[in-house]
């Protein structure tokens, strides 16, 4: 008679025989120190509701989760309740054409010091715009569950950079990051270029606005194929960067209710949605060869051609693959990686999510070195892991944070974004400015928690640093030093400050 445990032996043993004729090793399950390290890449910082809320789900369903969240963003209702205060109730269109009338009013009043004060005041509602839009992205980057989602959407900006400080995108920052990155931040490549090319910051940001047949102006599809899509050295030549300028003539913005004027056989060709534009008299008609390919002159039909051509170019799932595992380790991928990555990339036709969760479930995503987290990131995972659930009310600090770091939001003023490399962020000052930003969060509120308004007294808050995820986790992935250093500690205060300045926690 085979007893209990015997039956057991017996079955555990068929089990890895099995296994082992099926080529397969046993599943092993992650350790907490590897899932922290795997929260703190696919997320703005681990925190211990969502460690608990990972080792309750398993890796695998909560990747699924984050790979496809539900198409409207979620937040919780105290973070919901301020960023619908802050959403502009007018859409895009109305609003630059409100802004532009009081521009032009402003413009004209024949007394200096009225018209000084009156261009203050329309400056002033464009710095509001953005200020509005600033306190909602980091409201969703702090507070969503769907946090992988609120990543790409970062690095998607980053990546199709535009600057808040050039006429007047300080009121469409906003609009371009919820209208055309977010929604396809997990979507297609393919989608996420051509909402960035009909988006009125971009072509302004990047001149398209001014570029017409017999004028062409190439500093959109320079970037289209140098950063955006295929990447330098790719073998684009400079005749393929014209030929992709001529392709995108009459591609602009026009707020003016009427259309423009157009002879018969061009109307039809005329494209407008909100600010955006498709104006046929300006466009080139004549054929184009990008890329080796020959593009028939026929008005925006040929942009959606360009665009399909150049999401669908192998250098193109090269360097988005690479600039997608830069961003989420934090380091130089190896090119082994990037290559798997690519075949993804290419073989699901530019499918985002599937392209993430390659990396997502290879062991690169942890395994590489990541030597330093850049600003966004390290302000964001601190105050993740100090207040967890707790909703800030005001984001006016992390601002600061970031700007003193070097990384503020829409404030990067070239088209490249900024930079991945961890040697960008790690010299001398920006550690002396990370240690007065790690003493400001870790010794209080530091304003945090004071809602807006003059009589608005601040809330009672501490950051709760040493946690549960600590004692449980954290405290088992330090160094000696770093050990050494928290138990001279004199304060809760200060033993903060230290742990958000250790090496540990900059990686």
């Amino acid at each position: 008679m085979v007893r209990a445990g015997q039956r057991n032996r017996v079955a555990a043993g068929l089990c890895v025989a099995l296994l082992l004729l099926a080529g397969a090793a046993p599943a092993r399950a992650a350790s907490p120190d590897e899932d922290a390290a795997f929260l703190n890449a696919l997320t703005w910082g681990v925190t211990p509701s969502g460690f608990a809320e990972l080792r309750a789900l398993g890796r695998a369903r909560w990747l699924a989760a984050q790979l496809h969240p539900r198409a409207e963003p979620r937040l919780p209702p105290a973070a919901q309740a301020q960023v619908e205060a802050l959403t502009p109730r007018q859409p895009l269109r109305e609003r630059i054409v409100a802004l532009d009338a009081q521009q032009r009013a402003a413009g004209a009043l024949p007394d200096a010091e009225a018209r000084k004060a009156a261009l203050q005041a329309y400056q002033e509602a464009l710095n509001a715009a953005l200020r509005d839009a600033v306190a909602a992205t980091l409201l969703r980057a702090l507070s969503s569950p769907d946090q992988l989602r609120e990543r790409l959407t970062w690095i998607w900006f980053n990546r199709f950079n535009v600057h808040q400080g050039k006429a007047n995108l300080r009121a469409m920052v906003g609009d371009y990051l919820d209208t055309a990155i977010r929604p396809h931040a997990l979507g297609r490549f393919r989608d996420l270029l051509g909402a960035t090319l009909r988006h009125p910051a971009m072509l302004r940001y990047l001149d398209n606005a001014e570029n017409a047949a017999g004028r062409l102006n190439e500093n959109y599809a320079r970037e289209l194929m140098e950063l955006h899509t295929m990447g330098v050295g790719s073998g684009y030549t400079q005749a393929d960067v014209e030929a992709l300028a001529r392709i995108l003539t009459g591609i602009g913005l026009d707020a003016r209710p009427e259309d423009p004027k157009l002879p018969p056989e061009r109307r039809a060709d005329l494209i407008r949605d909100g600010v955006f534009i498709f104006n046929p008299a300006r466009h080139d008609y004549g054929d184009k060869v990008l890329l080796g390919h020959t593009i028939r002159g026929r008005g925006f039909a040929e942009v959606e051609e360009a665009l399909d051509l150049l999401a669908a170019q192998p250098a193109t799932a090269r360097h988005v693959s690479r600039m997608l595992a830069a961003a989420l380790t934090g380091a130089e991928p190896p090119d082994a990686l990037v290559e798997r990555l690519a075949a993804v990339f290419v073989r699901t036709r530019g499918d985002i999510a599937a392209t993430v969760a390659a990396l997502a479930e290879s062991p690169d995503l942890t395994r590489a070195a990541a030597p330093f987290k850049d600003p966004m990131r390290y302000v964001l995972s601190a105050l993740r892991l100090a207040y967890d659930t707790r909703v800030i009310l005001n984001t006016g600090p992390v601002q600061g944070w970031l700007t003193r770091l070097g990384e503020g939001l829409f404030n990067r003023s070239t088209p490249d974004g900024y930079p991945l490399a961890a040697a960008a962020w790690n010299g001398p000052g920006q550690l002396v400015a990370r240690f007065e930003v790690a003493r400001q969060i870790g010794s209080g509120p530091a304003g945090l928690f004071r809602p807006p308004g003059p009589d608005a007294t601040e809330e009672p808050a501490f950051p709760l640093v040493q946690n549960a995820l600590y004692f449980s986790t954290l405290a088992g992935m330090l160094g000696e030093p770093t050990r050494a250093a928290l138990a001279r500690a004199v304060s809760p205060q200060e033993w903060n400050t230290l742990f958000l300045s250790s090496p540990e926690f900059m990686r």
